[in-house]
């Protein structure tokens, strides 16, 4: 059986202005190309989607919410395998008595290499110490209690880790943008898709 796999929805507007909440079609493409089943995810109905979800993805987005906080704190109470993806690895940080700073957009939507620790999740399943990232964020963490496990050149956090947990990871870029051009992004997926199966 696939593994279903929540992605927290992110708030705004349709083009005639009504509310709407929206699922990014590249963690939907990416998802379902390692093997997972997608599902959008209201922070509102957290509770239910504990039951039904293998695994949770919390993705990019505009700005941290008290509601996305408390959706996040019950995945992670309950242990279910997490990835946060810039503004989702930014509210992970926040639970971990994380502090973040307002920055210019980091790398201006460039390309830009990391360097990875060799004793982290993220060695673990890239199996290398470089690769190449897309990073836009204009926020960075600056303190936290968890691992930070990858750093830019100019020393921003691109990764962070819970070892203490089945599987927490949080990255500052958008692997999903590169899943069909880049060989460590689709590792990523996979990797996650393989432990929400363990966990199915």
């Amino acid at each position: 059986m696939k593994s279903i796999i929540g992605v927290l929805l992110r708030s705004g507007k349709s083009e005639s202005n009504l509310d709407i909440k929206y699922l990014y079609n590249d963690i939907n493409n990416a998802i379902y190309k390692s093997g997972g089943i997608p599902i959008g995810i209201d922070n509102m109905y957290i509770d239910e989607y504990l039951n039904i979800c293998n695994g949770f993805i919390i993705p990019g987005g505009d700005d941290i919410t008290d509601e996305d906080i408390l959706a996040i704190k019950k995945i992670i109470t309950k242990d279910m395998p997490i990835i946060g993806i810039c503004l989702g690895m930014q509210e992970i940080v926040t639970i971990y008595n994380g502090k973040i700073i307002d920055i210019d957009n980091h790398k201006h939507n460039g390309m830009h290499e990391i360097t990875i620790k060799k004793d982290s999740l993220l060695y673990k399943i890239l199996g290398c110490e470089k690769t190449l990232v897309n990073s836009r964020h204009k926020s960075a963490v600056i303190l936290t209690n968890l691992n930070i496990s990858a750093l830019s050149d100019d020393n921003i956090a691109e990764a962070v880790e819970d070892h203490n947990k089945r599987f927490l990871l949080g990255l500052e870029w958008h692997p999903e943008n590169m899943y069909d051009k880049d060989l460590n992004s689709r590792k990523i997926f996979d990797y996650f898709i393989k432990i929400c199966n363990d966990n199915n």
